[in-house]
């Protein structure tokens, strides 16, 4: 850390009078958020209706050549809700939403919503058991598929407990201009939808704050994903705070082509467009080479983003128009320090909203200030204490209680768990408990720990500095080591695997690396093995790196040591022989790692 990124009494002094202008805004907007009242009337119907009345012909959704206003948005989501509503879907049911970025998901979630129905947001990566166990999970009522995601659902269709006919389908185009022909077995919704009326849906009033909006997947720290509960009152607080920290006007534009199915795409920066009545433009998948491109098609003012994808665009080569365009703001999370001031500088953006937040915790950050190198301020009652890495535990001082960690020491972050900032956390009471740390710093006091290790840099600001336990982050998503490790165990020729993640130059997050051990007297298929691999996992969480071992060492308690195979990474120098690995990219097998591929993976030879 650097001493500059410490907050001085001058540094708040320089950002008061921006904040200021902006207070009545705030204060709204916090007060939004911070109802503790569960049968307050609010969420993302409510939001979307007001926006209607306060923009209904102002751009609501844009992609591709599409262009709703929030008239013809609202009524879209209104005929979603009023048709579901008489197939018997009421407040509490869920539904499987598997749907690509495109306008129809963010319609069908609205209109669920406005009917208080859950919308699982299933992962679009996930094939095979990740995805029938997903869908399972939440036990919901029907489901609804993208044509470009059928295949994937039709290979685990079969172990799936919903009746084949609640399964609805939507073509790959815009359904409302064509609404295509849906393959057998599947309803096509869009043909479905035309005879429901369009007018506002009583129940949008009579869904509450305490009400479930969303389920949105994480890898956790065990095991296969958890859905955790995302409410319309946690909703209405990302909605309130970003909304009007952002001050996006109506004839703002918000650009997102990060996944909808995480929260930062469809809550923080949806939700801060939805605030403003502006518009909110989004792409099937991000590219580097056309992003400032779309941003000028769309003549958008604000960009959402994660860690990954900045330092994708700084690797583009510079161009003359690299500031041609109107963005000024940006939000969302994982902005490298090193490039942080770099980005700004060559893409003339002033404002970076970096934030921190979980889909099941009860603590959240924000660059209110727009400082750098900060996740930002928090209001809400957190603490930062030391954290004892080798026996992965905080540190308890004599009397039992937490030691809170030093300003720039890093620490555990864990939220207090209040009636003001309660833990809605996943849907398995078991795994609910296990995140929950109890007589924190006095009897009966109960935090949520939230698995990550940030330092306090002054005035209530925080600096991420590592993501602990049995997950990492790679390409923007969180891989647990447990889940990958029973998908590569499954493979017929592997006896034990351990996963971690692991460091490779100029890149963001970890990389996964696996230490395998195959049958005895078996040799392991390493073409195949890929192959297996990216079938049964998404992309991100396929290991980059393998370490074939003999044998795996362990603690007396019979728990892999991962700490040395993490400090060893994959160095060919620190493998004590053993043979490694390595999925480049643009290749479809792993290969020998060679102390020459090393030594070029260090030099940036390679782009992960």
């Amino acid at each position: 850390m650097s001493k500059q990124d410490l907050i001085t009494v001058k540094d708040i002094a320089r950002k008061l009078p921006e904040v200021v202008r902006k207070l009545p805004k705030m204060a709204y907007g916090l007060a939004l958020g911070s109802s503790t009242n569960p049968t307050k009337a609010g969420g993302l119907g409510w939001a979307i209706e007001k926006a209607t009345k306060a923009n209904p012909y102002g751009p609501a959704v844009l992609y591709k050549d599409t262009n709703l206003n929030y008239l013809q948005f609202n009524q879209w989501a209104n005929r979603v809700a009023h048709y579901f509503m008489a197939q018997g879907l009421k407040k509490g049911d869920v539904v499987a939403v598997f749907i690509e970025n495109r306008p129809e998901l963010l319609a069908v979630t609205t209109g669920l919503a406005k009917i208080g129905v859950i919308s699982a947001m299933v992962n679009t990566s996930q094939t095979g058991k990740v995805l029938t166990h997903s869908i399972n999970l939440v036990k919901p009522k029907m489901a609804i598929i993208g044509s470009e995601l059928v295949d994937s659902f039709s290979e685990v269709r079969g172990d799936l407990s919903i009746p084949s006919d609640r399964i609805y389908w939507l073509a790959d185009q815009d359904t409302l201009k064509e609404a295509g022909e849906a393959p057998e077995t599947f309803r096509n919704l869009a043909i479905e939808l035309q005879s429901a009326p369009s007018y506002n849906p009583p129940t949008t009033n009579n869904v509450y704050y305490s009400d479930g909006l969303y389920y949105i997947y994480t890898s956790g720290t065990t095991g296969m994903p958890k859905a955790a509960i995302f409410s319309h009152g946690r909703w209405m607080k990302a909605y309130g705070v970003f909304g009007s920290v952002m001050d996006l006007q109506k004839n703002d534009i918000m650009y997102c082509t990060l996944p909808l199915y995480h929260a930062t795409g469809m809550v923080v920066c949806w939700g801060a467009a939805i605030y403003g009545a502006s518009g909110f433009a989004i792409r099937r998948k991000f590219s580097a080479r056309e992003f400032w491109e779309d941003v000028r098609r769309f003549n958008a003012s604000a960009i959402g983003y994660v860690g990954e994808l900045c330092r994708y665009l700084m690797e583009v080569p510079a161009k003359a128009e690299d500031r041609a365009h109107r963005v000024t703001k940006m939000v969302g999370n994982g902005m490298r320090p090193n490039i942080w001031g770099p980005f700004k500088q060559r893409y003339g953006v002033d404002e970076v909203y970096e934030l921190y937040a979980s889909s099941e915790g009860n603590i959240g950050f924000n660059n209110i200030f727009n400082f750098d190198n900060t996740v930002g301020f928090s209001p809400l009652p957190y603490a930062i204490v030391k954290y004892d890495k080798e026996n992965e535990k905080p540190i308890r001082g004599a009397d039992g209680f937490m030691i809170k960690a030093a300003k720039g020491e890093p620490g555990l972050l864990v939220g207090k768990i209040t009636e003001r900032t309660p833990f809605d956390g996943y849907t398995d009471a078991a795994k609910n408990e296990a995140c929950i740390l109890h007589d924190v710093f006095e009897k009966g006091d109960r935090y949520f720990n939230t698995g990550d290790l940030v330092r306090d840099i002054g005035f209530r600001h925080a600096q991420f500095v590592d993501r602990l336990g049995d997950t990492f982050r790679w390409k923007g998503e969180n891989v647990s080591t447990t889940e990958v490790e029973n998908l590569v165990s499954s493979y017929p020729s592997i006896a034990e695997a351990v996963v971690y993640g692991v460091e490779i130059p100029n890149t963001n997050g970890r990389a996964g690396m696996a230490a395998i051990t195959p049958h005895e007297g078996i040799d392991i298929d390493y073409a195949h093995l890929l192959e297996h691999l990216r079938r049964e996992m998404p992309p991100y969480a396929v290991p980059v790196f393998l370490r074939q071992q003999q044998k795996m060492e362990t603690t007396g308690t019979f728990k892999y040591q991962k700490n040395n195979l993490k400090k060893e990474g994959f160095d060919p120098h620190q493998s004590h022989k053993e043979p490694l690995f390595v999925w480049l990219p643009g290749t479809d097998h792993y290969q020998p790692l060679t102390p020459e591929i090393w030594e070029n993976i260090g030099n940036g030879a390679y782009r992960f």
